[in-house]
């Protein structure tokens, strides 16, 4: 069987140069005589692999000496508890701007450790268009201010970074990381699940100015502690080392790509023709301010729900696979990340027009 164009939100698709030359040193890594997946995490062979993978993403992110780079466990979802632990610093309160689902998800778990004051809220709109920052109550003591670039499930997306002054700026960028240049510096700590624009679902990765690792809220876990993974070089336990091997290979593919000044171009090329498609369209609808738009995750709905399931169905026959929306939000949602290439987003346009008229002739 050939291969499908995956719009899947996560576990999403992966460079297909990176799958063959991962199935090509599948058991044998370089004349290692051995897998990845087989390696002592303290042998040579995979700390060689550890060493250069960090190396390419500082230079293709361009990440400052004085921020520390670590490879973590426990998903992004991990990082709503490990972020207030660590970056209160004796203070009481963080701020937060709810966004959609991930960021309501970081706020709950953010109240169990902290005052949470919701600077902006889009709930009332249904989270499609993100709060002016002008409109935002900001605490002037608080420990961090948190936000979600890219919600993956509501598709909506900040397109600047929000300036709060001295507080430490912290950003949950799972689902935007790497799709474009971002300027690391402005930020106090960056996490990011590598199941998107990464690499496979397993590893985390955390850029955290140097600056803000050290104290932690009484009774933190070890494994808890940014200062237990920094001072270990992220191997304080077994790391998940495949999938940090796989990471190296896509950050090689990004650089011999052009690195993310091209990967914006393409993604910007690639969201445009997709929401040009929609808007001229009658049939579909997209319901998120066009000023706030994902270049990664496109929601959208047709005019019949009554036609999803046919929808859903005819896209697969046609290699289009998992189109469906989040469950939360219904209709269709397709996740444009970095390995999705051009012309799976053309084939998907292809597909919704011809829906579209197959559809109408059978309504006439």
């Amino acid at each position: 069987m050939s291969r499908v164009f995956n719009f899947s939100a996560g576990p999403a698709i992966l460079p297909e140069d990176v799958l063959k030359q991962a199935a090509s040193e599948m058991t044998d890594w370089q004349g290692s005589g051995m897998s990845v997946m087989e390696m002592s995490h303290r042998g040579k062979e995979f700390i060689s692999i550890a060493k250069k993978t960090e190396a390419d993403l500082r230079e293709i992110m361009k990440i400052p000496d004085s921020y520390k780079v670590l490879f973590l466990q426990g998903g992004a979802t991990s990082q709503f508890a490990m972020v207030p632990m660590n970056l209160l610093k004796g203070k009481n309160g963080a701020d937060y701007i709810n966004t959609g689902q991930w960021s309501k998800k970081a706020i709950s778990e953010a109240k169990r450790y902290c005052n949470v004051n919701v600077a902006a809220t889009s709930e009332a709109s249904n989270f499609s268009t993100i709060p002016p920052q002008s409109e935002w109550k900001l605490n002037p003591d608080a420990a961090y201010f948190h936000y979600t670039p890219n919600e993956t499930i509501g598709g909506v997306e900040f397109h600047y970074i929000p300036d709060v002054g001295r507080i430490p700026l912290v950003a949950d960028m799972s689902s935007t990381i790497l799709s474009r240049p971002v300027d690391v510096s402005k930020f106090g700590l960056i996490y990011a699940g590598a199941q998107k624009n990464i690499g496979p679902a397993g590893l985390t990765i955390v850029i955290i100015r140097e600056d803000l690792i050290g104290e932690v809220t009484q009774s933190t876990p070890l494994m808890f502690s940014y200062k237990t993974h920094s001072d270990n070089d992220s191997m304080y336990n077994t790391p998940p080392t495949y999938a940090w091997y796989i990471a190296g290979l896509v950050f090689e593919w990004i650089k011999r790509k052009g690195g993310l000044e091209a990967m914006a171009e393409i993604n910007k090329r690639k969201a445009d023709k997709l929401y040009a498609a929609i808007d001229k369209s009658n049939f579909y609808k997209n319901p998120v301010d066009p000023l706030y738009r994902s270049w990664m995750n496109v929601p959208f709905t047709l005019k019949n729900p009554e036609l999803d399931s046919k929808f859903l169905e005819q896209a697969k026959a046609s290699g289009l696979v998992a189109l469906k929306g989040h469950r939360s939000v219904g209709g269709m949602r397709a996740s444009i990340y970095n390995a999705m290439p051009e012309e799976g987003v053309e084939a998907l346009i292809a597909f919704m027009q011809e829906f579209e008229r197959s559809s109408s002739r059978k309504i006439l």
